[in-house]
């Protein structure tokens, strides 16, 4: 990066920066792109999961904001990433049975239409008794019937990833734990930044044509490091969601509810669901966390509904997420915009912020289309709506063909969808490293649901540096066990010592250090007395 002035260089790793760096590079200019921590580690690797339109939205006549997320949405299920984008069904209760029923009908026929071709299945609406066949786990007087409809999931962290992954394939520079340390200027103009490799102190300047700012919740911060006053104010909303076993709800589809402030969602995950949103302003600097009052908002409301109440006892995994919305007279957030808006507010720096995960892609292309404008010749116009993302192209060959995958590999075909499910046309390259050494074939000791393999992948093919990395972002194991991986944290802190040349200090010490983050990061605050603590798990012999 010493060595190149480039056309581009984006700031910031999460689903909107990474997203930047790919239609950059892919319109043929050579581009830069520095994450100071890791893919997604901020916002991109705790929202809700879902790629979705935002029903809600509809309710506030936003139509333009919900037929674009839409329209991505189709793209991703059917183009781009039908590997890491897959359909799941939502019941929607209803309380009243006439005005309710073709009111919210209504609506969800609306964004059933704005969803274009049939990527998903149309809504089906459901007599009370109907409802309780596909929802037993409700109480039978929280509705009189509900009405169905589809929208779409993914893993964001591993989403965020793949797309950092494929900018890479096509030739752009990207590095994380590479902090912006100041802006170079000549005169007003901005020409690159300062860059800190955190992983050994050296100091670089990277120099490029256009810089694209993508640090969301941050952006206010990279602001005053330019030493500019911004045209617009990010307002940081704060997001708790929490994990259950599935056979904690008896439920065959995912569950949204109507609060009084926005909506509930209750997502089906592997083993486990998803309960979340809060939404409540956040000024701290500091990551998010959950407390009390956030589990007790969303135990309240889902209990409600629930004909067998959830208690702490429960609950197996937290986590808190920010939202970068564009600031406006409101206060409460649940009513910012998720609009998202690009600005040059000096010569060179391009600055994009708001938005939502769904519609990064064209948040990306809105924000190198205007860095084009200040680049020394034509730029051609972004192709990203065509591009598959890397593991998607041969995914659906390989789906079919998964059985006799198993057969070749030995393993089990269970074992073969979850690698195909998360690593797309790339799983080959999993199971020639299993070839090679077939212990790797074996699940990690303390999260079964995951193979050896994947840790050792995540450091040799994916770029973790860190153990938090692989246990919080190239898979979940930090929110999905209990324990937050804690008797894990050792077997795979040893797995990818030998690839990152560590020694058994090191080890201890990534050990130690991952098990202070998910203390924090995972609501160890709210534990229970009755569930281990991590560090003493940690301790316990193998």
């Amino acid at each position: 990066m010493a060595e190149t002035e480039f056309d581009v260089l984006v700031i910031g790793g999460g689903i909107v920066g990474t997203g930047a760096a790919l239609d950059a590079v892919s319109r043929g200019l050579s581009v830069a792109l520095v994450e100071a921590r890791d893919w997604a580690a901020g916002t991109s690797s705790r929202s809700s999961k879902l790629i979705h339109g935002g029903l809600r939205y509809l309710e506030q006549l936003d139509f333009r904001l919900v037929r674009e997320a839409l329209r991505e949405r189709g793209l991703l299920l059917t183009r781009l990433a039908p590997h890491l984008v897959r359909p799941v069904p939502f019941l929607i209760p209803l309380k009243k049975r006439v005005w309710e029923r073709f009111y919210i009908g209504a609506g969800v026929g609306l964004y059933d239409t704005m969803g274009g071709a049939r990527a998903l299945p149309r809504q089906r609406q459901l007599s009370r008794r109907a409802a309780l066949r596909e929802a037993p786990g409700l109480r039978s007087d929280a509705l009189v019937g509900a009405i169905q409809y589809y929208d779409a999931q993914t893993d964001d962290a591993r989403f965020t990833l793949a797309v950092a992954r494929t900018a890479a394939q096509y030739g752009a520079c990207v590095a994380t734990r590479t902090e912006v340390t100041r802006f170079l200027r000549e005169g007003i103009r901005v020409t690159g930044a300062c860059v800190r490799d955190l992983e050994t102190g050296r100091e670089i300047a990277v120099r490029a044509q256009q810089v694209i700012n993508a640090t969301g919740v941050w952006t206010d911060g990279s602001g005053e490091m330019a030493g500019i006053r911004s045209t617009f104010t990010v307002q940081a909303s704060k997001g708790v969601h929490f994990l259950v076993p599935r056979d904690r709800i008896f439920l065959d589809t995912g569950l949204i509810l109507r609060t009084e402030k926005s909506v509930l969602f209750v997502i089906p995950w592997g083993r486990h669901w998803i309960v979340g949103t809060t939404d409540t302003a956040w000024d701290s600097g500091d990551d998010p966390v959950a407390d009390r009052a956030d589990i007790d908002y969303l135990l309240e409301r889902v209990n409600a509904v629930l004909r067998t109440p959830l208690a702490y006892e429960d609950i197996e995994g937290v986590y808190a997420g920010l939202r970068p919305l564009l600031a406006g007279e409101s206060d409460d957030t649940a009513r910012l915009s998720r609009e998202h808006t690009v600005a040059e507010p000096v010569p060179g720096l391009v600055v994009v912020a708001g938005g939502k995960y769904t519609t990064y892609r064209v948040m990306a292309q809105d924000a190198v289309d205007m860095a084009a404008r200040g680049m020394s010749g034509p730029v051609p116009e972004s192709v990203t709506a065509r591009l598959p993302l890397l593991g998607a192209e041969g995914f659906e060959v390989l789906w079919n063909d998964r059985r006799r995958l198993a057969a070749r590999s030995g393993m089990h075909i269970a074992r073969i969808e979850h690698l195909l499910n998360r690593y797309g046309s790339c799983v080959g390259e999993l199971l020639e490293l299993v070839a090679a050494d077939p212990d790797l074939g074996e699940p990690i000791p303390g999260a079964q649901d995951y193979l050896k393999v994947e840790a050792v992948y995540a450091v040799s093919h994916e770029g973790a540096l860190h153990l938090g990395d692989v246990l919080s972002r190239r898979m979940r194991i930090s929110m999905e066990e209990r324990d937050n991986g804690a008797t894990a944290a050792r077997h795979v802190a040893d797995l990818i010592a030998p690839i990152l040349g560590w020694d058994a200090g090191d080890v201890a010490a990534e050990t130690e250090e991952y098990l202070r983050l998910v203390r924090t990061e995972h609501g160890g605050q709210l534990r229970t007395d009755a569930d281990p603590d991590p560090a003493q798990v940690a301790q316990v012999p193998a």
